[in-house]
């Protein structure tokens, strides 16, 4: 019961969310931004917990995520960066949450090439643009793929429940694309459709995540 409340506030909160951001940095969209953001760290928190590490990691990464989306939705350009690095570090926490479920040594396969592969080649399209912000994108980038590495590694050889693994993968999946247009719409070109379709890709990715933390055994 309480995560079918929990899934339709946070359709509304999206769909507000979807038409306040119409009008980038004012409060009402920082407020929406806010609460949606703070639903999926309390989606964890009301989650069974039986991997307790697991959840721990998931939970702080999650909380970085709102410091970040908090940062972004603020007016001043100068928020930017801050909120790149609240982003990493939540990336940094999935990344050992996933180790917390599979050996690093498994990461290693053929499949998570593809995201190597497509990663390097937005970075590369990135690049002209990026000036002073190329050293912080390119640790994101390679942060970010690492993550989804992590993701398969889970999805293809831990033994946790499939359910738990289809979560973890499609949660990071999920937020590596709705990173891409957020990089398009920062660096190439500013537009209502990236934010359109890179804030639903974002907050299903979450939410993913946020639930996994009690489905993966």
């Amino acid at each position: 019961m309480i995560n079918t409340i929990i899934i339709l506030v946070a359709v509304f909160l999206l769909v507000v969310l979807l038409y306040r951001t119409k009008h980038r940095g004012t409060r009402a969209e920082l407020i929406s931004k806010s609460l949606l953001s703070a639903l999926f760290v309390l989606t964890a928190i009301l989650q069974p917990h039986p991997v307790p590490v697991f959840y721990y990691l998931i939970l702080a990464g999650l909380i970085f995520c709102l410091m970040g989306d908090v940062f972004l939705a603020l007016p001043q350009e100068k928020m930017f960066t801050p909120g790149l690095g609240a982003f990493l570090t939540g990336h940094v926490f999935y990344i050992i949450a996933f180790n917390s479920l599979t050996g690093f040594n498994q990461w290693f396969s053929w499949q998570p090439l593809v995201v190597v592969i497509i990663s390097a080649a937005v970075f590369i399209w990135l690049r002209p643009r990026l000036d002073h912000m190329r050293l912080p994108v390119f640790l994101y980038v390679v942060v970010i793929t690492i993550m989804v590495a992590g993701a398969w590694a889970v999805y293809r050889f831990s033994g946790c429940a499939l359910i738990g693994q289809v979560f973890i993968l499609g949660g990071a999946v999920l937020f590596y694309l709705s990173d891409l247009f957020v990089a398009v719409d920062r660096f190439v070109k500013e537009g209502y459709l990236n934010r359109l379709i890179g804030l639903p890709l974002y907050y299903l990715g979450q939410f993913l995540l946020a639930f996994s933390v009690g489905l993966v055994i």
